[in-house]
């Protein structure tokens, strides 16, 4: 949003900054901070909330501020913000409950932890920019938590769904039917561990986890997840099609336009040029249109394809923040009843007894299902996945269903998720809601 730099120098004159606190410490977080405090006039870091004090300081030093302040309540909170001075913490209750507080980002990208959170922060009125992780498994129901409070719950700016979504409004505005969001993913393989990802995780400041689950595709089914419940687009088959193709302009001719024309598609290709980034395609059969589209290079049409070489989570995600808090207006958000979610896939030959380790591990992967089937066979979301206890033997490559795990005790993750289903059962996502004609 173009119009955000100068809604944020009206901030910045007005000495009425957009007031951002971040709960984890791991890398977009420190790209964010580094961001906002160097780069965005109009806004503020005015607290960080981690487990462990001293990242949270690293953080803050990394961006250039020496001197912060440790606060261990809700009060030495409010009085750091009011003398403008930067805040640390190991309690996120507190980021979530100060009134000096406009946003939260939860940035862990851990489901149990990070629904605490979330839900912390929607009953307390802030504005939420959430996870891929938290999101694609129970974003639906957060959503109704946000509307609950009359504040804005999205995923972020920068990584993957927020661009599709800024892309897929603008492909609208120009007059084209979005059919398909998709991801420009550079590599796939499901059977990646944490030992075989752990030199690139060291080499780029990233945990063995996070690195792992984007390998194994997991990640780039949490994101398309998210897409598919903020547009109704469905997956065209179970782990979706993902074809392989050298630039983005051919995956014009890589889906079933059937599938395309009837509520649309949410997928990815892979090993395109230029990437990574992400695509939408847009429909218009009007004369006029495609001759002009057919001018300036999107193809003959009617299908033509639009793409962005790029994202940048750490930079763009403070934009997410800004535009919750300036305009209510929302990234990219759940309509309403989930579309799709990511189930669990056994990576390697499981033994009963087995305790699953969740997504970026050594024992599953996640794959993106449409949710009606992946309801009717009762399967496990791999975001509810983690320390799950096998009942029985499942063989690689296969889908465990919930009956299949003894589930941890007393999760706040499960709960929300019960109630999602029991919220919007009977209930379709809504689809033809980005349609023009």
């Amino acid at each position: 949003m173009v119009i955000l730099d100068t809604a944020l120098e009206k901030r910045e004159a007005e000495n009425k900054p957009v007031r951002v606190g971040i709960v984890g410490a791991g890398y977009i977080s420190r790209g964010a901070t580094n961001q906002i405090l160097n780069f965005l006039p109009g806004m503020d870091v005015v607290a960080i909330s981690n487990r462990t004090l001293s990242k949270a300081e690293d953080t803050y030093r990394m961006a250039g501020e020496t001197e912060t302040v440790c606060v261990e309540t809700v009060a030495q909170l409010e009085e750091s913000i009011q003398m403008r001075k930067h805040a640390v913490t190991d309690n996120p209750e507190l980021l979530c409950r100060a009134e000096g507080v406009d946003v939260i980002m939860e940035l862990v990208g851990e489901v149990e932890f990070g629904c605490t959170v979330s839900l912390d922060a929607l009953r307390h009125g802030k504005h939420l920019v959430a996870s891929a992780e938290v999101d694609s498994t129970i974003g639906p129901i957060l959503k109704e938590y946000a509307n609950q409070s009359g504040v804005v719950y999205t995923n972020c700016d920068g990584d993957q769904p927020g661009v599709i979504m800024n892309l897929l409004r603008w492909v609208r505005s120009i007059g084209f039917n979005p059919v398909l969001g998709g991801n420009i993913k550079g590599m796939l393989d499901h059977y990646r561990t944490p030992e075989t990802q752990a030199a690139f995780a060291k080499a780029n400041g990233q945990t063995r986890r996070m690195v792992t689950h984007f390998a194994d595709g997991t990640k780039v089914a949490m994101e398309q997840a998210v897409v598919s419940n903020a547009t109704g687009f469905k997956a065209g088959k179970r782990g979706m099609y993902g074809p392989a193709c050298d630039h983005v302009d051919e995956s014009i001719n890589l889906f079933p336009e059937e599938q395309m024309l009837d509520g649309g598609l949410s997928d990815y290709i892979l090993g395109a040029e230029p990437g990574p980034g992400v695509f939408v395609i847009g429909y218009n059969d009007n004369e006029m249109s495609r001759t002009y589209a057919k001018y300036f290079k999107r193809g003959e049409g009617p299908f033509h394809v639009f793409y962005i070489p790029y994202h940048f989570p750490h930079i763009e995600i403070p934009l997410t923040a800004a535009r919750a808090e300036l305009f209510n207006d929302a990234t990219i958000t759940p309509l309403g009843a989930p579309a799709t979610e990511v189930i669990t896939v056994a990576k390697t030959d499981l033994k009963a007894g087995e305790t699953i380790d969740g997504f970026g591990g050594f024992a599953t992967y996640g794959l993106l299902e449409n949710h009606e089937p992946s309801r009717k066979e009762n399967l496990l979301p791999i975001g509810l996945s983690e320390d799950c206890v096998l009942k029985r033997d499942v063989p690689k490559d296969q889908p465990i269903a919930m009956e299949d795990v003894e589930f941890p005790k007393d999760r706040l993750c499960d709960k929300l998720y019960r109630e999602q289903l029991t919220r919007f059962a009977g209930e379709s996502c809504p689809t033809g809601h980005w349609n023009i004609f």
